[in-house]
């Protein structure tokens, strides 16, 4: 039956929505949606589609495409911003999944060629699909997140010599030397035009064709580009892929890459649907069915086997056992770079038609896979920190040159992670004269900050063991402030179990995360998305010359009227300090008296807090002298520390006082 290409694509996308649209609902990846809509369709599904050339053409055009805008988003200069962990992280875990891949390939009687090609094959992880869920579980900035997504650079960067590698293994047996040597000379030829074009050339012609400020003809010339350096690699001997991912890095390097992105983008997830639908259209079924068993074996294999082999390399890095299984089952899939390689080696008669086959199935099932394997990696991390015979330091993270004990504390301040709200809060307890240790999963971060003399220990803080090490048992305040929502549940369930009577301070990103996190035991929960929106409206309205004290005032209402709510589900056994968790319009809070205050030299009667604010004082601490409950005889003194109580709008009120130079006017003195 003769069908159009109209008809293809109409097949194509109507089947697709309704597909994707049913894996949304259960959470499943689009990509893995397409690729099922691309079996379905298939000549080896339904037969919607039965041409083999127009599946090939389709393949070809989504694998140019999808290369394309993955090479206009990277560029040659992020190369030099890749730390040192990713590099050996990289290089460590795509060399030793690909030798291992080689070695077994060989036992089971494969070909050298064809047993290196699937272990450049299997050594790849999909960046599409673990990027997409570590951003949608908002962990890309976690320790795991970060090592995950630095292996997968460096895959995506290392799939450009496998690729340029394939003529070499094609040649293999099969060609003169000289014949390779052509080959070799080709590429480095087209390398250094490639260079030249990326620095000089295409940088002139597209300011030529800006300047003509027409998005049609800016449009053309980018697709040009694509198009025209695909043909000039496969003039080479060199795969269409190749040359569209080339593409795209060179226009990467001129500053008119941002408005090619902004014109291709809007395309993208177009592109990336015909790719994987075509790829789905790939797969055999009644191959599938015949060889169920044996793909099933290798799908349990590949994921285990890499898993493991992706685990070592934070391990050889240094981080604890929890970081190396999430880090692990997130690379467990083989990934999209994969079925562009396999379909170059295809081209070149590299892979049999069988292995092909195979190859497609398990790699279709382990991405299906992977939404629900990185779903459950806390869990499984867990269970792992909990092996009894793990060693103590895979255990908790601590290294050997980085274990030390830390000085007697008491009464401290514990601080979990050391990024920038890490940092400035470090910063404030020096400046407080606060005892304080920090914990830290980064081990550069470590001996950097342990150099310039702060209290800093490597370690996992859901294990508890690492908490121990910081004395949490002895600390009156913990401050969680990490990018991993899972950890910073983890590690507010453990260590309200472990000291009772500890403030616990939580900084999470979304309101929805409040809710668990003081169910769990935390005292105070401060979300990013709210405090930004408090701090936007702040900066707005002194923009517009709105008195300072209003602005605090106004702000003070706004969180009460938002947290009040959530603080009723914090733990019920308060400390004596901490009276706003059974009364949660009440606040505690400290006012230091600056010189220059009217308030100096009065006595507390003489100001009368009480009846003109509805604010107590508490205490007062007079230079590191505490002065409990103190009557109306007492006399306010400059750089006093007043300890008062009262409602936020109240406190906002009364705080113009305290400072230097303002007019209380006739209600308050």
């Amino acid at each position: 039956m003769e069908v159009t290409l109209l008809n293809s694509i109409v097949i194509i996308f109507g089947l697709s929505i309704a597909v994707v649209y049913l894996f949304n609902a259960i959470r499943i990846p689009a990509i893995v949606g397409f690729i099922l809509t691309g079996l379905l369709i298939g000549p080896h599904g339904l037969s919607l589609i039965g041409a083999i050339t127009e599946v090939e053409t389709l393949s070809e055009i989504g694998i140019i495409l999808l290369l394309f805008t993955i090479g206009l988003e990277f560029s040659f200069k992020s190369l030099w911003n890749i730390k040192r962990a990713v590099v050996i992280g990289g290089s460590l875990q795509v060399a030793s999944t690909a030798a291992v891949c080689t070695f077994i390939c060989t036992l089971a009687g494969l070909s050298l060629r064809e047993s290196i090609l699937v272990g450049f094959l299997i050594s790849l992880s999909s960046t599409a699909i673990v990027l997409k869920l570590l951003q949608g579980r908002g962990e890309v900035d976690t320790p795991h997140g970060s090592m995950t997504l630095g292996i997968l650079i460096f895959q995506d960067i290392v799939s450009i010599p496998m690729m340029m590698a394939l003529p070499f293994l094609a040649g293999l047996g099969t060609q003169a030397e000289a014949n390779l040597e052509l080959i070799l000379l080709q590429d480095i030829a087209i390398v250094i035009f490639l260079i030249l074009c990326a620095k000089w050339l295409v940088p002139y012609l597209l300011f030529q064709i800006a300047k003509t400020r027409d998005r049609e003809l800016f449009l053309l010339f980018v697709v040009m580009i694509c198009i025209g350096i695909a043909w000039l690699t496969s003039l080479a001997g060199l795969s269409l892929a190749l040359g569209a991912l080339l593409a795209g890095l060179i226009i990467s390097e001129s500053e008119y890459s941002h408005q090619a992105i902004g014109t291709i983008i809007p395309f993208r997830d177009v592109f990336t649907s015909f790719f994987f639908v075509s790829v789905g259209m790939l797969l055999d079924l009644g191959f599938l069915l015949n060889h169920l068993g044996l793909i099933m074996i290798l799908v349990a294999g590949v994921i285990v086997g890499k898993a493991l082999l992706a685990s070592l390399v934070p391990g050889v890095l240094g981080y604890p056992i929890r970081t190396l299984v999430l880090v692990g089952l997130g690379l467990s899939q083989v990934g999209e770079f994969s079925f562009i390689l396999s379909k170059s080696g295809v081209d070149f008669g590299l892979i049999s038609p069988g292995t092909y086959q195979i190859f497609i199935a398990v790699t279709l099932f382990t991405m299906a896979a992977t939404p629900f394997i990185i779903a459950m990696g806390p869990a499984v991390a867990t269970t792992a920190c909990r092996l009894p015979l793990l060693p103590e330091g895979l255990r908790t993270g601590r290294v050997a040159d980085l274990d030390y004990k830390p000085p007697k504390l008491q009464n401290h301040l514990v601080i979990v992670g050391y990024g920038i709200n890490g940092r400035n809060l470090a910063r404030a307890a020096r400046v407080g004269k606060i005892p304080y240790i920090i914990l830290e999963m980064n081990p550069e971060t470590v001996r950097q900050e342990r150099a310039k003399g702060e209290p800093i220990s490597y370690g996992d803080a859901t294990n508890e063991e690492v908490l121990h090490h910081a004395a949490i048992g002895k600390a009156r305040i913990c401050v969680v402030v990490i990018n991993d929502p899972v950890s910073t549940r983890r590690i507010t369930e453990l260590t309200r179990r472990l000291n009772p009577s500890v403030y616990i301070i939580v900084r999470t990103r979304y309101i929805q995360e409040m809710k668990p996190l003081y169910e769990l035991g935390a005292d105070e929960v401060v979300p990013e998305e709210f405090e930004t929106s408090v701090e936007i409206f702040t900066r707005v309205l002194r923009k517009y010359l709105i008195p300072d004290d209003t602005i605090e005032q106004f702000m003070a209402e706004v969180r009460s009227d938002n947290y009040q709510m959530l603080r009723s589900l914090s733990r019920s056994s308060a400390s004596l300090y901490d009276l706003s968790l059974d009364m949660p319009d009440i606040e505690i809070t400290t006012l230091r008296v600056a010189g220059g205050s009217l308030l100096c030299g009065k006595t507390l009667a003489e100001v009368n807090l009480r009846r003109k604010y509805a604010i107590t004082v508490v205490a007062i601490d007079r230079k590191g002298t505490i002065i409990p409950s103190p009557d109306g005889d007492t006399i306010i003194q400059e750089e006093d520390r007043a300890y008062i109580l009262g409602t936020p709008a109240k406190i906002a009120e009364v705080s113009p006082l305290f400072r230097a130079g303002d007019d209380p006017g006739d209600k308050a003195l």
